[in-house]
């Protein structure tokens, strides 16, 4: 168990030292890179600063974004859901009006299992009413 906690321990340290290289390597390369520019209402802005400024607007619009998606990934899940209550209800509606349109025709049906409920029930009840009778 304990070299199985070792793996994950090393694991997670590998990854968040690769995590920190690769964040690294792209904060060198926006700031001393290719002379990035950044475009703010007609303006130019360059150097260390336009870098940051892109990156600072980077990330608000992809924050923006995953806020929209998650309004967007709510409102289906509840649309989906209203969807799929009156789809069961639809389906339970349906099997009731089935089961209306058949009855009509299983009531021949329906006649000798009456029959049989009815005198069995009263077999039943002629025993309990001897056994009664003699335990008293």
């Amino acid at each position: 168990m304990d070299s199985k906690l070792s793996k994950t321990s090393n694991t997670k340290k590998v990854v968040l030292g690769l995590f920190i290289l690769l964040l690294a390597v792209s904060v060198c390369q926006a700031v001393f890179g290719d002379g990035m520019t950044v475009n703010v209402d007609g303006d130019e802005v360059g150097g260390p600063f336009g870098a940051l400024l892109g990156i600072v607007l980077g990330a608000g619009g992809l924050l923006i974004a995953a806020l929209a998606m998650t309004c967007a990934a709510v409102f289906v899940g509840l649309v989906f859901a209203g969807v799929g209550i009156v789809m069961v209800s639809a389906l339970v509606l349906a099997g009731v009006l089935l089961a209306a349109a058949i009855s009509p025709l299983l009531l021949p049906l329906l006649i000798p299992v009456g029959l049989y409920w009815y005198f069995s029930s009263r077999s039943r009840k002629q025993r309990l009413r001897a056994t009664m009778e003699h335990a008293v």
